[in-house]
């Protein structure tokens, strides 16, 4: 196997390799899996910490103002979030799973493509809520957001709940805000439980997330790490890819399940061009 250490990124076939022997795969998925379904991640382009929006619970609940630009601008967002379509790293987790050979997906995105792409949501565990819910910040209610966003189409300008007349926002989890207790502990179950941990598209820099990796580690498991650029953990893994998560797992499903890869997924190189892409 070639050298993977933070000096030498592997090639996609150093992952097929390692993971032919196992058998009980654990996906961890950041933003860098649905950028190529068009969805910016916080750190790219046009992501939160560009347009310097990051949202914070304290500013959504103590300001007007704010939760009125919130509704006004999922009214125009969540249509468009609705259309978007799973790629091929998502399906990529799909044949896995149908095959037997991936447990459970730990997703810090709130897209709901894992879902989409007929993942079972019983196997999903998102770690930062989803968009498709919406929930009352004071009593703790949830709607679908299809539900919500008939009452911005009748003409609510900011809705509040109908049970308690809290303020209602996306079940996501905002800056300040902890990470749902239910969804941290089923994380850490399949993080001990599996053979090994594949890391796609994270940064691996949000704790407590970001240490699911080294939990899954000290229980036996071998850890794969695939993202265009490297991370905080890097000298933990075993194989590390760098390069686009679509053809990664395309090329990966294709060599244990038996799928047909796509175009462009060469089980060879994570990139076909070879270069590495700047993304944080």
């Amino acid at each position: 196997m070639r050298n993977n250490g933070p000096a030498g990124p592997a090639h996609v076939a150093d992952l097929i390799a390692l993971a032919r022997s196992r058998r009980r795969l654990v996906a961890f998925t950041g933003a860098g899996i649905s950028t190529e379904s068009g969805i910016p991640d916080y750190r790219g382009p046009g992501g939160v910490w560009e347009r310097n929006a990051i949202p914070t619970l304290e500013g959504f609940r103590g300001d007007p103002a704010v939760r009125r630009a919130y509704w006004d601008g999922r009214r125009e967002r969540y249509p468009a979030m609705l259309a978007v379509a799973p790629n091929a790293g998502h399906r990529a987790l799909v044949e896995l799973e149908r095959a037997g050979r991936l447990q459970a997906i730990i997703t810090q995105n709130i897209d709901g493509l894992h879902q989409k792409a007929g993942s079972d949501p019983d196997r999903v565990i998102e770690l930062h809520g989803s968009t498709h819910t919406v929930r009352c910040l004071d009593c703790g209610r949830r709607w679908a957001a299809p539900v919500v966003q008939a009452r911005l189409a009748a003409g609510e300008s900011v809705p509040t709940c109908l049970h308690c007349g809290g303020p209602l926002r996306a079940a996501t989890v905002l800056f300040g805000e902890a990470l749902p207790d239910a969804a941290l502990r089923l994380a850490a179950a399949a993080a001990r439980s599996c053979d090994l941990f594949l890391v796609v598209g994270s940064s691996l820099v949000v704790n407590p997330a970001a240490r699911l990796p080294g939990l899954a580690k000290r229980a036996g498991a071998v850890v794969a790490i695939v993202n265009r650029t490297p991370t905080p953990l890097d000298a933990l893994a075993d194989v590390r890819v760098l390069g686009e998560a679509g053809p990664t797992l395309a090329a990966l499903a294709a060599a244990l399940v038996g799928t047909t890869p796509p175009d462009g997924a060469d089980p060879g190189r994570a990139d076909p061009d070879g270069v590495d892409h700047a993304r944080e």
